[in-house]
Formats: structure tokens, sequence, C-alpha cells
């Protein structure tokens, strides 16, 4: 380990709301209307984790054109609609948030948008306001390591004294480059397998995450 813990950087899609599993058959439908069949598991291996701009510009690929103006926003709606009748905080996290006495914020593929209404949704945003960082805030998405090395230093952290809270490959993979420790939530949809690695504790339960905090604080 390399050293005490500054700041816990939280991922909020799957980490902190449980909403990826929602997105996905919203995602499931909107490529398939746009002739791109794919599975729910094929979802998540190709676009769970990175950022909206990088996701279009994958679609945009595969289909050999832009999407259709307003696509976006339309696909947004589908989002909305589904999180406000069912968005929940992933289960255990507002009583380890009540636990954590370490600085935390939040670290994002999400817009600035969607995070502040699926935080606001799930009762999380007071928490974490002023302290909400987007992949809109740099040039490129994880897996690069430019979201949390900016999120490090807006917040005055030495990346190496950071610990990222992860669910995803690609998180996990922006983490680990911008040398900082990952916690890896594996209670999701991505497997402890595809998450393991260096410089990473992986787990399965929220509620265990204080403690881990505190034993990475304490090395």
């Amino acid at each position: 380990m390399l050293g005490s813990v500054e700041l816990v950087i939280f991922d909020c899609d799957g980490v902190l709301i449980d909403s990826e599993r929602l997105a996905i058959k919203v995602d499931v439908a909107a490529l398939g209307e746009l002739g791109w069949p794919l599975s729910e598991a094929d979802v998540i291996e190709r676009f769970v984790g990175r950022s909206d701009r990088e996701n279009r510009a994958t679609i945009e690929a595969h289909l050999g054109h832009k999407l259709p103006d307003g696509w976006a926003d339309a696909v947004e709606r589908r989002y909305r609609e589904a999180f406000a009748a069912a968005l929940t905080p992933v289960d255990g996290v507002p009583e380890a948030l009540e636990r954590i006495a370490l600085p935390t914020c939040v670290a994002s593929s999400g817009t600035h948008e969607h995070l502040r209404y699926t935080l606001g949704l799930t009762g999380l945003y007071e928490r974490f306001a002023g302290r909400i960082f987007s992949a809109d805030d740099v040039g490129r998405g994880k897996p690069a390591p430019d979201l949390f090395l900016h999120t490090a230093e807006r917040m005055a952290a030495e990346p190496g004294r950071c610990i990222v809270v992860e669910d995803s490959r690609p998180g996990v993979d922006a983490a680990r480059a911008a040398g900082m420790r990952v916690l890896a939530f594996a209670g999701g949809l991505s497997p402890a397998e595809v998450l393991a690695g260096p410089d990473t504790i992986v787990f399965e339960h929220m509620r265990d995450l204080p403690n881990l905090l505190d034993q990475a604080s304490a090395t």
C-alpha cells in the first residue's frame, strides 16, 4: 500500500445507485431499434463504465453513420422514466456512507445533468454536492486516468493516497492508470474475475466498505 488515505472517490452508476440494471434494458431496446441487436451481456462488455460521447462514437462506428438527430435525448427520456419508477441506492450504500469519516467525492462517466438527476432521485445529491466530477470535465473518459487525476487535483489529494470505489473494468483500469488503489465492487453486473488485479481489493457487499477503508487507512 502507498500510504494513508486522503480521499475516497466513488463511481456513481452501479456503485452509489443501482441504475445499470435499469439502463441496460433501455440500451438493449434502443440499440435493437437501430438495427444492432445485442444481449445485456454484450452491452455490459461494450458500454458500461464508459462516457456517453465514447459510447456514441462506438455506436456510430458500428452503424457506419451518424445517429439520428434527437436520438440521445429520446434515450435519455427512456432512462428517466425507468429511473423515476424504480431507481434506488445500491443496497447498503446509505448505511456505509454514514460510517465513512474520510473525505469523499464522486467521479463518474455520466454527465453532470445525469448525476444531478439520479443522485437527486436517490437522496444522495446533497451528500456530494460541490464534489461531483464528470467525464465531461476532461478530454478522455475511462479507462483513461484523466477523470481520476482531475478529481484528485481538484480535491487537493495525492493520487497515491486516493482510493477509488468502482464496479466496471474501464473504471478499475482508469484508477490503476492514475496510480490509485481500488476497491472493486463485484455485487453488481461485473463479475469479480473481470475486476481483479494489482492494487485492487474485490468485495461483494457494501456493508463491508467502511471496514475495508479503515484497513486501508491504517496501512
